[in-house]
């Protein structure tokens, strides 16, 4: 599907340009809490309004044997912005009560977030204390890999997916 940025977004809004979309697909992930591997369906928003930054929300459905989404799996939420410096800051938020605030940079049509802060409610959860992302614009669609670390385990691939822009 064809993309055209809008003309009025702000230029620090141009390296995350080719985001802006509804995004939807089948991804895989591993929970080293139970050592399973699963497989889901994603959505994925980012969405502008004129000022510089992106609101950003993804959510994850378990599936069925044919793949259809059946039940709410997680979600999150936030906002991406990019820096005076050109760093881009994503802000994301849990209702399992994490939030999460990430530090990288555009580099073309791949963006790389590391996690600079970790906050967990008393009642998180997931005791989760870092993590690596990974956008990246392949063949036209959304590609992302999100590594999570917890009190129970290191730094390790947690979701990746392959979304189509909708």
């Amino acid at each position: 599907m064809a993309f055209e940025i809008p003309a009025d977004l702000p230029t620090d809004l141009w390296p995350m340009a080719w985001m802006i979309g509804h995004w939807e697909g089948s991804g895989h992930g591993h929970d080293p809490a139970t050592n399973e591997d699963f497989t889901y369906a994603a959505t994925v928003d980012f969405a502008e309004n004129g000022s510089p930054y992106l609101h950003y929300m993804m959510q994850l459905f378990r599936t069925d044997e044919a793949g259809q989404p059946i039940a709410a799996l997680g979600m999150e939420t936030g906002f991406w912005r990019p820096t005076d410096d050109g760093q881009i800051e994503a802000i994301i938020a849990q209702p399992e009560g994490v939030a999460e605030i990430y530090v990288g940079r555009a580099d073309g049509a791949k963006i790389e977030l590391t996690t600079d802060v970790v906050a967990r409610t008393v009642t998180a959860d997931i005791a989760s204390t870092g993590g690596h992302r990974l956008y990246g614009n392949v063949e036209s669609d959304l590609m992302f890999t999100y590594d999570r670390g917890t009190e129970a385990s290191e730094l390790q691939p947690y979701l990746w997916a392959r979304l189509k822009r909708a």
